[in-house]
């Protein structure tokens, strides 16, 4: 289907979190999941670079990167979520364009 998403109708959705994300602002749907996404590509990149830095391509590599990547994930992807709004608009501000 190429990147059209299907609506689910309301009353088929059964947790308190799957209503709330439907019903969120779409604008801050982005934003969650732009969030999350964003996390995954950068903190996979970040992590798998300072393990084999740390610990080189050796015996148990894949689990030290997965230990680190679970952690930072947990810790990144709140910290990209509560200050993209606010590097996006210090850069709107240097750059003398609107955020």
């Amino acid at each position: 289907m190429g990147g059209i998403i299907r609506a689910v109708p309301f009353k088929t959705l059964t947790t308190p979190f799957e209503r709330k994300f439907v019903a969120m602002q779409p604008q801050k749907k982005f934003h969650l999941v732009f969030s999350f996404v964003m996390g995954a590509m950068m903190i996979s990149i970040m992590t798998f670079v300072i393990s084999v830095v740390n610990v080189g391509f050796g015996a148990g590599f894949l689990q030290t990167w997965a230990k680190a990547f679970v952690v930072a994930y947990v810790v990144g992807v709140p910290v990209i979520f509560f200050l993209a709004p606010v590097a996006r608009k210090t850069t709107g501000k240097l750059l003398g364009m609107p955020a």
